[in-house]
Parts: C-alpha cells; sequence; structure tokens
C-alpha cells in the first residue's frame, strides 16, 4: 500500500477569507464572528471608559464625552449599531434553521447529491434585506 504525504497548508492566512469553494453561508459565518467580537471589543470599552471617567467626576465626565462627540467616533458608533443589527438577524436566522424551521424537508441521499441549503436561499436574501432596511434606518438615525 501506498503512503502519501500530508498535504501542507498552502493556502495560508489568505485561505481564512478565500479558501476555494466558499459558498454565501461560509461568508455570512465569517461576518458573524467578526461582527461578534467586534461587539465584545466595543462593550469592554464601553464598559470600563464607562466607570472609570464617571468616577473621576463631573469635570472629567464633560471633557470626555466633548472628545467623544468627534464625527469619526460617530462613523464608529454607526458600525457597531450595523454589527449589532446583522449579528442579531444572523443570530435568528441560524436559531431558526437550527430547530429545522428553514431547511424543508429531507431529501434522499441519490447522486447527484443536493443540499438543504440551496432551499433556504431565500430566508438568506430576506435577512439581508431586512438588514439593509434597518441599516439604512440607522443611518438616517446617525445623520439627522
Amino acid at each position: 500500500m501506498k503512503q502519501t504525504a500530508p498535504r501542507s497548508n498552502y493556502l495560508g492566512v489568505g485561505g481564512w477569507i478565500w479558501a476555494g469553494n466558499y459558498k454565501l453561508e461560509r461568508y455570512l459565518y465569517l461576518l458573524h464572528r467578526i461582527t461578534g467580537l467586534g461587539m465584545l471589543l466595543f462593550l469592554t470599552f464601553h464598559l470600563t471608559a464607562t466607570t472609570v471617567f464617571r468616577i473621576q467626576g463631573q469635570e472629567v465626565w464633560e471633557t470626555t464625552m466633548a472628545l467623544l462627540s468627534n464625527p469619526w467616533l460617530k462613523a464608529g458608533e454607526y458600525l457597531v449599531a450595523a454589527a449589532f443589527v446583522y449579528h442579531g438577524m444572523n443570530g435568528l436566522r441560524l436559531i431558526l434553521q437550527e430547530f429545522g424551521f428553514l431547511l424543508g424537508k429531507p431529501t434522499p441521499p441519490i447522486y447527484p447529491y443536493k443540499d438543504a441549503l440551496r432551499k433556504k436561499r431565500l430566508w438568506v436574501v430576506v435577512m439581508m434585506v431586512v438588514i439593509f432596511i434597518l441599516a439604512l434606518v440607522f443611518l438616517f438615525d446617525f445623520i439627522v
């Protein structure tokens, strides 16, 4: 019996983003993880900064709030709101999928195999439309 050497990782770090024949669900999964980590980072920074600056008194608090009214930080707040909307809607889609509501009836495993992911493509599109509409609503709220 011929032994073959294990194939080394030819993709490297770039394989995290583009590793071949990825479908839409893989990119939604990647974005779900990124938004989750981003919101965790924001929550940690927000709670720490609020606690530290609030304890130091009214004058320090007002100076910090004046500094944080920077337009670049307002854009960051919008990104956090958009990440929250995406993470929540995608999480709801994943929960419904996990409970089997979006997959439809199972099909027998006959070649050529049909995956259940194509059946829920409509729900992915609906989710993306709702995310886009809510992101526009938040954008309007941040601009006005």
